[in-house]
């Protein structure tokens, strides 16, 4: 009886102890429990996120990646917009057909309204006007935060990223063949015009003119769609801390460019005038011919959605 009691005294003391009574049991308590990780991914500026489940919740803050998110059926709830308070016009019907909320104007990143969306992963772009770096440390305390850099690849390479971060990795190869598969039959029915077409964002005098390499997105798009991209003389380069797929090139050296066709970036045939009639650009080869095209309004960033558009356009003017 005598050991039995000892037994159910000790016991009883463990159990005090158990409760916080003793420094064990302090140490216990102080012991959290790790958290589980579903994948890893690493972003853009050299860090690593670790994240806990196949997200349900998206915040956007980056109005240029969204598109691609949409693009693979990620689960977008909140996006920011462009400056206007805008989504882009190639996907502003399915954003709003999914009902994703347009939470801030690009540069105006809201803290509250990020906490309000009760997102359970978090998406923001590298650089660009719609980053919101600045806000990286705030932003990853309301959700787990990856961040990418959208300037330098195709949206095909960030479709497969994103589809990765979210579980979507089927549906970014599914929209990736298809696409492709339109490139291909649209070729076939394309006349590409004989000699180079080059690319170009045409700003007019005491602005940089980027004109697109054949290693950007939209010279890679054209390329294989069959047109010859010219390539730019990368000395002409004033913006050396940006993006390599574009060289922003001073006015005056517009003048200097050979291609026999030319599209201008953001607008449509009606917005070639301003490029047709500059004096300085009449004797290019393009000018000369009248082969002077928009790409589209919305060609200035190139996602699904404005690439599927240019895909279309483009059968429609150089096709059977």
């Amino acid at each position: 009886m005598k050991q039995r009691n000892g037994w159910v005294i000790g016991l009883l003391v463990l159990g005090l102890a158990a409760c916080g009574g003793g420094k064990p049991a302090a140490s216990t308590d102080s012991a959290a429990a790790p958290t589980a990780v579903w994948r890893t991914f690493d972003n853009a500026d050299g860090t690593r996120t670790e994240i806990p489940a196949s997200p349900t919740r998206i915040l956007s803050t980056s109005v240029a990646i969204t598109g691609t998110l949409l693009a693979i059926d990620a689960p977008v709830v909140a996006s920011g917009s462009n400056a206007k308070h805008q989504f882009f016009a190639q996907w502003a019907s399915v954003a709003q057909a999914r009902g994703v909320e347009d939470v801030w104007p690009a540069g105006s990143v809201n803290l509250e309204a990020a906490y309000a969306v009760k997102p359970d992963l978090i998406v923001i772009a590298v650089s660009g006007a719609d980053s919101a770096m600045p806000q990286l440390a705030e932003l990853r305390k309301v959700a787990p935060t990856i961040v990418l850099d959208y300037g330098d690849q195709t949206w095909q390479d960030l479709a497969l990223k994103l589809g990765r971060a979210t579980g979507h990795e089927a549906q970014a190869e599914a929209r990736i063949a298809a696409f492709e598969e339109r490139v291909a039959q649209a070729r076939a029915k394309i006349k590409a015009p004989a000699g180079k077409t080059n690319l170009i964002s045409f700003n007019g005098a005491g602005m940089g003119n980027p004109i697109a390499t054949r290693e950007s997105a939209h010279g890679r798009l054209l390329g294989a769609l069959g047109f010859d991209i010219e390539e730019p003389d990368p000395s002409w380069q004033t913006n050396a801390g940006q993006r390599k797929d574009f060289i922003w090139a001073p006015y005056e050296n517009l003048g200097k460019l050979t291609a026999q066709t030319t599209f201008l970036l953001s607008v449509d045939e009606a917005g070639t005038q301003k490029f047709l009639t500059d004096p300085v650009l009449a004797n290019l080869p393009s000018v000369r011919a009248q082969q002077v095209h928009g790409l589209g309004k919305n060609s200035f960033r190139i996602d699904y959605y404005s690439a599927s558009e240019i895909v279309d356009d483009l059968v429609r003017k150089f096709g059977p």
